[in-house]
């Protein structure tokens, strides 16, 4: 394992702030925080430093296995500090991306990131709402082409540690916008509260981590409109704020599907997007957002058409 773990030395930053976000709540939103949800979500973090603790091991022997079969070799040492640390960073922000774009759309996977877009409230204490169960998707395969560049797994244990801390401040709406030639770039919280609405013009958008180009440059980017209150959550909301059902559900409800779907579509409940069912009597991402759009525009069309209507139609 890493002898550097950054998020180790960043939880007591992590506990101050939400300490300072709760005292503005209490003065601006008091109903920011929830107590239970926030106890649920302290819960979670918890859960999830076990999980890496037993699994981080395990996945770190591997990547040190892969890196006998380099390309390059760009390890850790000092005079990398120049070029290669940052490139790292850069890249594995651009595999985070991916990894959570397949988070969304592969249900497997999002039977365990589900578990961070439970809570329907948005505060610093989401962000340690963390996957137990994520070392059981195939995740950690997006890291193996870094690892044969070159990339030592040291190197990318630590620039992913960093990626992670950097995601913590985003998770708030004490913070309207950031500068123009921030949010043109960066990861901020009105970009990250997209990513957590369940609004349907904003369901699976806003994937990064630290650079939001990669959104803008795979089609996945939707700006915060100040004219849609967001509702925060998922689809199917939880209704419970037991740990045990929030951190498995999804599990719970993929397997059952699984289980009495007919043969020739049990996988496709396994790595189709979430929503999908073979007979179509669900919803996917894909579907609301779509029905969506087409009402937009047919208001609009009604709009164009009858300029007086138009106006007295509801926003």
């Amino acid at each position: 394992m890493p002898d550097f773990s950054p998020t180790e030395y960043a939880v007591p930053g992590f506990v101050l702030l939400v300490l300072i976000e709760m005292i503005w709540a209490w003065r601006n939103r008091p109903d920011a925080y929830e107590p239970r949800d926030t106890l649920t979500s302290l819960a979670f973090g918890l859960g999830s430093t076990v999980s890496g603790l037993i699994f981080g091991g395990f996945f770190f022997l591997l990547f040190l296995t892969v890196w006998e079969y380099r390309l390059f070799d760009l390890g850790p040492e000092w005079w990398a500090v120049l070029w290669a640390w940052p490139l790292c960073f850069v890249l594995d922000d651009l595999k985070y991306y991916w990894v959570h774009r397949a988070g969304h759309r592969i249900r497997w996977m999002w039977a365990a990131h589900v578990n961070h877009h439970s809570s329907q409230h948005y505060n610093l204490s989401t962000a340690l709402r963390q996957t137990w169960t994520g070392p059981f998707t195939f995740g950690f395969l997006f890291a193996v082409p870094l690892v044969l560049l070159g990339f030592h797994p040291l190197m990318i244990a630590i620039c992913g540690g960093f990626n992670l801390i950097y995601q913590f401040w985003i998770h708030t709406e004490a913070i309207d916008r950031m500068p123009r030639w921030f949010e043109a770039v960066m990861n901020t919280p009105s970009h990250h509260r997209v990513h957590h609405a369940t609004n349907p013009r904003y369901l699976d958008r806003n994937y990064a981590g630290v650079f939001i180009v990669w959104d803008k440059m795979f089609g996945t980017f939707e700006p915060e409109s100040d004219d849609e209150n967001i509702r925060y959550g998922i689809i199917k909301q939880l209704g419970s704020f037991n740990l045990l059902w929030a951190v498995f559900h999804e599990w719970i409800g993929m397997l059952g599907d699984i289980w009495r779907s007919p043969w020739k579509h049990k996988l496709s409940y396994l790595l189709r997007e979430p929503g999908w069912s073979h007979d179509g009597s669900r919803d996917t991402s894909d579907t609301i957002r779509a029905r969506w759009l087409a009402r937009k525009a047919q208001e609009n069309q009604v709009a164009s058409e009858n300029p007086i209507a138009g106006e007295q139609e509801p926003a």
